[in-house]
């Protein structure tokens, strides 16, 4: 994609999100009363338009799939002689077509990853991309399909889209920083700093874990684009950031790295930003609640949050659940929830990545579903905000997760206990603290 055509593809993307919801924002700010309806609407309207920009456009290329039925298409097909050529590796059973894809059925007489880098050598080396990836009904499949031509490189342009939006997203950030504290930073610009602390910190946060991503993509010789940050000018500041995956990923690895060090790489801010902001934050007496908007957090709504508030007020935090959160400690609950719904196993979410990694395709695909439909459950019966994260995942991340290119290495044991971690983060940032562990905690119980 050419750098006129990237600008152009984002900028529509970022419209076609931003113009419904500034209408609703507008429109709420003069009092005009908003049918819940529109809100819904607009919310579909901007799912749909992620998933169109972000999901069809970035890549042309797509990865097969490994359940294809066998067609009389008379495309490009690798000829049965090519086949039987690395029968020293890779023992072929049965061969077909799928489109412009040969399929073969076959038994390695390898191990994965010595086998698919001289499946990868051969088969290119004869204009054909190789996949090794494992059906339904767990036979080995060889599967060619034909290189594309690769388009001429020019010389790369300056990552300046990349550049104005992170400008836009720290301007918009900083003014929402400042609207939580009371102060309208464009009637009072002088006082910008206020809303500072909130934007240095949830950008960092941001930042950090898409270049998380970003470094170990490189790391594993795939081509990825900087970060674009997206700004919005009403209540966070931010919808977050998005890197584009320019290569197909090489192997299971690979996919679990990249996936795994996204949500680990902004906890190292978000935690630091959590335990330091906390300090400052105010302890509400009795039962009065404060709204999310207005930085309030109850102690008890997650069970890491309710360790790092005790680590980090100690016994003051037994004279109330309810926390109005200083700015900094704000954008550092921002990141656990950033993470946590990163993590959900599901589609292309990095958890769904982590998943297909850990269990393999057709296992990830069956946690994605079953993951995806315990969202909606929760949004319909404990907490809507579940409902509205349920259907963004639905739309950008689906169910499935792209397989790699070679889907049959497993993942060694560091990576599986890293996994696992990574599992337990989730569970521990969404699970609420149960009743009878509030005592325990030495927290301040709001049912007695």
């Amino acid at each position: 994609m050419n750098p006129q055509h990237k600008f152009t593809h984002v900028l529509l993307m970022v419209l076609a999100c931003l113009v419904p919801l500034v209408t609703l924002f507008i429109l709420m700010s003069i009092g005009m009363a908003i049918p819940s309806w529109y809100f819904w609407l607009v919310l579909l309207g901007g799912c749909l338009a992620m998933f169109y920009f972000m999901g069809g456009a970035p890549i042309k290329e797509k990865a097969p799939a490994s359940d294809a039925e066998p067609t009389e298409d008379k495309a490009v097909r690798a000829d049965p002689a090519l086949v039987r050529s690395v029968e020293d590796i890779f023992k072929p059973l049965s061969q077909y077509a799928s489109g412009e894809m040969t399929i073969v059925e076959g038994r390695l007489l390898t191990a994965p990853d010595n086998a698919y880098p001289v499946l990868k050598e051969r088969f290119t080396n004869a204009g054909f991309k190789t996949y090794l990836q494992e059906d339904d009904a767990g036979r080995t499949l060889l599967i060619l399909a034909p290189l594309l031509s690769q388009p001429e490189k020019t010389k790369s342009a300056l990552p300046w889209l990349n550049f104005v939006l992170f400008v836009a997203t720290l301007l918009t950030t900083t003014w929402a920083g400042a609207a939580h504290q009371g102060v309208d930073i464009w009637a009072e610009p002088q006082k910008f700093a206020v809303g500072l602390p909130y934007a240095l910190a949830l950008m960092l946060i941001l930042g950090f874990h898409e270049l998380g991503h970003y470094f170990t993509a490189r790391v594993h010789g795939m081509k990825v684009t900087l970060p674009y940050f997206i700004p919005v000018p009403f209540a966070l500041g931010t919808f977050g950031a998005f890197i584009q995956m320019k290569s197909s990923t090489e192997n299971r690895r690979a996919l679990f790295d990249v996936g795994v060090s996204g949500p680990l790489a902004g906890l190292v801010i978000a935690i630091p930003a959590l335990l330091i902001g906390l300090k400052y934050s105010t302890i509400v007496m009795g039962s009065a609640e404060v709204g999310i908007m207005e930085g309030g957090a109850s102690v008890g709504s997650s069970v890491l949050f309710a360790l790092l508030a005790k680590l980090a007020l100690e016994g003051a935090i037994t004279e109330g659940h309810q926390l109005i959160l200083h700015p900094l400690a704000f954008a550092g609950w921002l990141g656990l929830l950033v993470t946590a719904l990163n993590l959900l196993p599901i589609g292309q979410l990095d958890g769904g990545h982590i998943a297909h990694a850990l269990f393999g395709r057709k296992k990830g695909d069956t946690i994605g579903t079953v993951a995806l439909f315990s969202l909606f459950l929760l949004g319909l019966f404990v907490w809507s905000g579940f409902l509205m994260w349920a259907i963004i995942a639905f739309f950008i991340a689906g169910t499935k997760s792209a397989p790699p290119l070679n889907d049959l290495s497993p993942l060694d044991s560091r990576r599986v206990a890293i996994g696992a971690f990574a599992f337990i983060l989730l569970f521990l940032i969404l699970m609420p603290v149960p009743h009878a562990f509030y005592q325990s905690l030495g927290i301040h119980c709001p049912y007695v």
